[in-house]
């Protein structure tokens, strides 16, 4: 990928010194035709069009890092995060690294994460997951605000979720065999990053 980047930064600048030489040609000959403008605009749109490519490239490059550390699941990259902090910074950290704070679309996808969350971060850990009810006590939203489809409450012991206004985040919790469990927004949880893959 770095050589395909490399490629295109070339051959943006050979695109730049071809139009730069038609515009002093153009001035020395003192026309200003239309048909030469027409091409350095067309110039313009190509390098335009290559430095798009070449920011999708560096950010595929920097998803690929991210699952390098992670791990993938299901079309997701997923990276633990041990440092316990609050819901909001953590989901504040995994915005500025390019994801979301993980939220688990179906069954297998929990069982996904329980597994990695249990290997890298700990077998005694909760993780802050992309979930809560902050807007409306009792309607469970993702991180865009879309009401939550899919749901792992801890239903047995406990019924969950039972904090009211009080817990308005979701955690998923090793120690319940990856059962969600309703927190306070402020408690300080390790956390998972999740970054689609393009």
């Amino acid at each position: 990928m770095a050589v395909r980047g490399l490629l295109l930064v070339f051959c943006l600048l050979l695109l730049a010194r071809r139009a730069l030489q038609q515009t002093s040609s153009n001035k020395r000959n003192g026309k200003k035709d239309s048909a030469n403008s027409a091409a350095i605009e067309e110039l313009k749109k190509q390098i335009n069009d290559i430095v798009q490519e070449l920011n999708v490239l560096k950010e595929q490059q920097a998803l690929q890092t991210v699952c390098l550390r992670g791990t993938k699941i299901l079309g997701k990259c997923f990276l633990a995060d041990p440092v316990k902090k609050s819901f909001h910074a953590a989901s504040e950290d995994c915005i500025a690294k390019g994801g979301s704070l993980v939220t688990p679309l179906t069954g297998d996808e929990n069982d996904q994460l329980y597994s990695y969350v249990r290997q890298s971060i700990g077998p005694e850990e909760h993780v802050w997951l992309g979930v809560n009810d902050i807007v409306t006590d009792g309607q469970w939203v993702d991180q865009s605000g879309s009401n939550v489809r899919f749901k792992n409450w801890e239903t047995e012991i406990t019924l969950q979720p039972d904090g009211g206004r009080s817990q308005n985040c979701a955690i998923l919790s090793t120690t319940a065999n990856g059962k969600w469990f309703d927190e306070s927004c402020r408690a300080e949880k390790a956390s998972v990053c999740e970054f689609n893959i393009v």
